[in-house]
C-alpha cells in the first residue's frame, strides 16, 4: 500500500516525498525537518508530522513529543508542502 497525502483540492503526494523536507512556520522561521507522518490507522487521517533538528523557534511552541522524543505538529497546522513544509503558527498552538 502507498501511503499519499492529500495537497490541494485532487493533488496526492507520495508520503516519503515529504520525510527529509524542511518545516517553517507563515513568518519564514524555520522549525525542523520533517522526521515522519503519523496517522490515525482506522481512518488513515493524518494527525502529525514529527520534527528532527527542532530549532528553538520549534521549542517555544511547547509540543507534544512521541516515543523518540520528536516534536508533533498537527498536521491540520499544514499550509502548503513543496519544496518546504509551511505551516500556520497560529494552528499549531
Amino acid at each position: 500500500m502507498e501511503n499519499k497525502v492529500s495537497e490541494g483540492k485532487n493533488e496526492r503526494l507520495d508520503a516519503r516525498s515529504i520525510v527529509g523536507k524542511p518545516v517553517v512556520g507563515k513568518s519564514g522561521k524555520k522549525l525542523g525537518i520533517v522526521a515522519d507522518l503519523i496517522y490515525e490507522v482506522r481512518t488513515g487521517e493524518l494527525v502529525f508530522l514529527t520534527l528532527k533538528a527542532p530549532t528553538s523557534y520549534a521549542s517555544s511552541f511547547q509540543l507534544e513529543k512521541d516515543d523518540f522524543g520528536n516534536y508533533e505538529v498537527p498536521y491540520n497546522s499544514v499550509i502548503s508542502v513543496s519544496d518546504f513544509v509551511i505551516v500556520s503558527e497560529e494552528d499549531i498552538i
